[in-house]
């Protein structure tokens, strides 16, 4: 992909509607897989084909792969994000609906917020962020008590909501090492590294959990099959490519605003396509989850905008 200089406008946009739109529909996507998939067989075909894929056509072009201290870099930042990440969603969305879990994932900013320790005292002496934090995670509680527990008959359901919040806390850990771990490789190399290496991790949790022994690929119904392509394809290939290349030419405030957008696209399609029950608890606490995001990015809209005058 082009550099931050050269990137058309035309193709910055595109990268934004795929992890703004197709991540959107990867927890309906997920969902369908899990109808004949176990979860980190799930995800570990999806990670493994996407990233035999990605990594086969940047060495036939003739690149190099990463030094081997970028590397092991990228192995751990993916395998913290799409195995802590994606992986633990894929686990709990066979407790929860995929639009509930999008909507706790949407608390990504507000994680980021909390693990930047070098820049706390910037953080917590304003007022914005202050405001945003109390707000958000006042939607996250009410989204616990009035939007999973009290919608969800399965006694794993709290446990698989906090599941998803430490999900989005591995997600944003390893999104910090990508972004200060790039190396002279491209993006496209260094994120199929992260993919084969959280396919490596996916099929050892599969195999310590036991996964293989009830699995048969003759119970597997096109539903899953569909859900399994469109996460290669459309998730693997296309979205986190998008996202691996914005992370490393835009702010990751800038490209974490996909939070505001995925969650609403999970529940409408979660609902449309798979009656997945949406009340107004879970609008309710989604918008305020979402209204604290935006209270705690408003410095830095007012920085950049400051920076461009």
């Amino acid at each position: 992909m082009t550099s931050k200089n050269t990137a058309p406008r035309w193709l910055i946009v595109f990268a934004f509607f795929n992890i703004y739109i197709i991540w959107g529909s990867t927890y309906l996507a997920v969902a369908y897989g899990l109808k004949g998939f176990p979860p980190f067989i799930l995800v570990g075909l999806r990670y493994f084909f996407a990233g035999i894929i990605i990594l086969a056509w940047c060495l036939l072009k003739g690149e190099k792969l990463p030094a081997k201290k970028f590397i092991y870099k990228h192995a751990l930042s993916g395998s913290l994000m799409l195995v802590g990440g994606t992986g633990m969603i894929a686990w709990a969305e066979q407790y929860i609906s995929s639009g509930q879990a999008a909507v706790l994932i949407a608390t990504e900013p507000l994680m980021f917020l909390l693990i930047d320790r070098k820049r706390w005292s910037e953080y917590f002496s304003n007022k914005y962020i202050l405001s945003g934090l109390l707000i958000g995670f006042t939607g996250i509680f009410l989204f616990l008590k009035l939007g999973v527990a009290s919608t969800t008959t399965s006694p794993m359901a709290t446990l698989a909501a906090v599941i998803t919040l430490l999900s989005a806390v591995l997600w944003v850990l390893g999104s910090l090492i990508t972004k200060e771990s790039k190396g002279r490789s491209s993006s496209v190399m260094n994120a199929g590294v992260q993919l084969l290496a959280a396919a490596a991790v996916c099929g050892i949790i599969a195999l310590c959990k036991g996964e293989y022994t009830e699995f048969s690929l003759k119970n597997i119904g096109l539903d899953a099959w569909g859900g399994l392509v469109f996460l290669i394809v459309m998730g693997s290939l296309v979205a986190y490519i998008s996202f691996v290349w914005l992370i490393s030419i835009k702010p990751p405030a800038i490209v974490s605003t996909h939070t505001y957008v995925n969650p609403v696209v999970a529940v409408v399609l979660g609902w449309l396509l798979m009656h997945e029950n949406v009340n107004r608890a879970q609008v309710i606490s989604l918008f305020i989850i979402l209204l604290g995001i935006l209270l705690v990015n408003i410095p830095g809209y007012r920085s950049r905008k400051k920076a461009v005058a």
